[in-house]
């Protein structure tokens, strides 16, 4: 009896030890997956922040990689502008919206691509709605061409939401559900259609008032948009 007693508390005490150890393990597990900045964090994932911030116009302070108040000031200027709920954290969205990725959420190719691929058919949807399909194609091509140019952010997340880039972004069009036809024209233009010839720039004459754009070098004219680089 004492024997087959010690057994059950050798058993027990086994039992016990491998639930705790699988618990922290999930807990670690679950840290890295909802990995985020914040006021007081320290590390690489926030100089990229604060280098992004400095880049777009929303952050004046020094690179250090330190989230202080300076950092968190910016993160909420960014999150306000890009219709993000604005605490100060940059968390999973807000660091989506900056183009940056943990290794978690980038470790499937064919996700990212389908993250992508939703986010341009929102642009085309939200900027070009009611173009030809030939123009919403352009569209969705000028903001892969400015993800390729050394003057714009490197990821596609990057420069949809750079300050002041699109309009979509800044009335909220952008979060709206794209039809297939913006779908299908932000296939294309992933595909490698690009009717723009290598635009970085569009805009509508009839209703531009900014007059730098005007003095951009026209590759097109489709619909209402006139294409530029």
């Amino acid at each position: 009896m004492i024997k087959r007693n010690k057994k059950k508390v050798i058993f027990g005490i086994i039992f016990f030890t491998i639930c705790a150890i699988a618990t922290i393990g999930i807990i670690f597990k679950a840290d890295k997956v909802e990995a985020l900045s914040k006021y007081g964090s320290r590390g690489s994932e926030v100089t990229q922040i604060q280098t992004k911030l400095k880049r777009w116009g929303y952050y004046n302070g020094n690179i250090d990689g330190i989230y202080g108040s300076q950092t968190q000031e910016a993160v909420r200027y960014f999150q306000r502008k890009n219709g993000l709920a604005v605490d100060g954290i940059a968390g999973p969205a807000t660091l989506k919206a900056m183009g940056i990725y943990s290794s978690s959420s980038s470790s499937s190719s064919s996700s990212s691509n389908s993250s992508d691929l939703n986010l341009l058919a929102r642009v085309v949807y939200g900027e070009a709605r009611g173009e030809p399909y030939t123009g919403q194609v352009a569209v969705a091509a000028v903001a892969l061409n400015r993800v390729k140019s050394s003057s714009f952010p490197n990821t596609l997340s990057g420069v949809v939401y750079q300050s002041g880039a699109f309009d979509a972004v800044r009335d909220g069009q952008i979060n709206l559900t794209p039809n297939s036809t913006a779908k299908k024209a932000a296939q294309d233009a992933m595909n490698g259609w690009d009717p723009s010839y290598g635009a970085i720039y569009y805009f509508n004459p009839a209703t531009a008032t900014n007059k730098w754009i005007w003095s951009r070098p026209m590759t097109v004219t489709i619909g209402r948009h006139r294409f530029c680089k």
